[in-house]
């Protein structure tokens, strides 16, 4: 439970990146097969994870611990 509190930004970013992953293949996909990524909607969905974890991982803050020294 403290990993998904600590990393709920990131896991939401995932959860929208793989949902406008996989409603880009379904709307826009490449009907052909050519295309590596967007032919197939399981590449397509686990491309928009990558992307929205990555991208809504640039917003985390950082939490470092502050020592007291005395």
């Amino acid at each position: 439970m403290k990993f998904i509190k600590n990393n709920l930004l990131i896991i939401s970013g995932m959860l929208i990146g793989g949902l406008a992953g996989f409603l880009y293949w379904k709307f826009v996909g490449c009907h052909s097969g050519n295309c590596a990524i967007t032919s197939n909607p399981v590449n397509s969905t686990l491309y928009g994870f990558v992307t929205g974890g990555l991208l809504f991982s640039v917003f985390k803050k950082d939490v470092k611990k502050q020592t007291n020294k005395q």
